[in-house]
């Protein structure tokens, strides 16, 4: 495919007006021609405010559109497998946002429609996409702290008021494990290159969710290799600053402010010469995303998380979720 790639928007949200919209026209001939929402308001608001020529209050009028050529999907988590569904059905390049689906039996559902209809599924994991961690991954698997033993992840924030509503009240949807831990998650995975064996957690709630939703986590988990990883994160710690460090046989790697949207971070090595900085040249997470997207839409390479990676994701999220839940430890199951 060399021609334009059209985009349809599906869900008028945060993320979409924030990071996106942004993204997608940061692409070569890239262009989004319609937004859909529930409201018709506020899709003529975000139409408005984005400079997108039309909106809707019915996703047929973006899959039946000829000249849209790909979808991003940032509509309530329990709305991802039928919207992805239906957009592969109408042959639709798809990027859904995390969690991919709310159970395993709809995110292989959601794979198989899109390879039976040969069009590409992508999930939003943008952690991955960070410069930082791609470096960390590059001094990884060049071994430079030795055999790995142990990894800590610091994913502790206060989630704005813009962004709480169904985080905190919903208690199938919603919830710090399905919205930020999976990230950790998948960044995990991209960075240690396997899936974990066994996991166990403790949540917390009530500081700011309500309802049963957890809005703090801490999770053990062993990865092959006896490799253990420790995970805290939260909706209601200010003025953390997020991070993670990798305990080698030979040296400590070390990434400061790296769990956000933002193009950040910084790396430190500290072996038996003491530390050093290890230089990053950072770029936009989202354009990166959307330019490996953009490219597996036209047949060269992959997108940065693929739905296999969504489905990974989201299993381990749930073995995490089943054992805060059960108080035990559960065994990771992937499909």
């Amino acid at each position: 495919m060399n021609n334009p790639i059209g985009w349809g928007l599906i869900g008028a949200s945060n993320v979409a007006r924030q990071w996106i919209v942004d993204a997608i026209r940061a692409q070569p001939d890239s262009q989004i021609l319609n937004v859909l929402s529930s409201s018709e308001e506020r899709g003529a608001r975000f139409a408005t405010e984005n400079g997108i020529p039309a909106y809707t209050t019915d996703i047929d009028a973006i899959l039946t559109d000829g000249n849209v050529d790909a979808v991003y999907i940032s509509t309530a988590n329990q709305f991802h497998c039928s919207q992805t569904c239906a957009a592969a059905s109408a042959g639709k390049n798809i990027l859904c946002e995390k969690p991919v689906a709310l159970g395993i039996d709809d995110a292989r559902k959601m794979i198989a429609a899109c390879h039976d209809a040969g069009v590409v599924l992508a999930v939003n994991h943008h952690l991955r996409c960070n410069a930082m961690h791609q470096k960390l991954w590059q001094l990884l698997q060049a071994g430079e702290i030795g055999r790995l033993n142990a990894v800590r992840v610091f994913h502790a924030n206060f989630l704005p008021q813009a962004l709480q509503g169904w985080r905190i009240n919903d208690p199938n949807g919603g919830g710090l494990i399905l919205d930020s831990t999976i990230h950790d998650i998948d960044t995990l995975r991209f960075l240690i290159g396997s899936n974990p064996t066994h996991v166990m957690a403790m949540t917390q709630g009530g500081r700011l969710a309500h309802d049963g939703v957890e809005d703090g986590i801490m999770v053990i988990m062993r990865f092959p290799g006896d490799v253990l990883v420790q995970i805290h994160g939260s909706y209601t710690v200010p003025f953390s600053e997020g991070g993670v460090e990798f305990y080698g046989s030979n040296g400590v790697l070390i990434g400061r402010d790296c769990m956000s949207q933002r193009a950040a971070g910084r790396l430190f090595m500290r072996n038996a010469d003491g530390e050093k900085e290890i230089p990053v040249h950072h770029h936009n997470l989202y354009h990166y995303a959307l330019a490996a997207f953009s490219n597996a839409v036209r047949g060269t390479g992959q997108p940065a998380a693929t739905g296999e990676d969504g489905l990974a994701a989201l299993a381990i999220a749930l073995a995490i979720r089943e054992s805060a839940l059960t108080g035990r430890q559960v065994e990771v199951e992937i499909p």
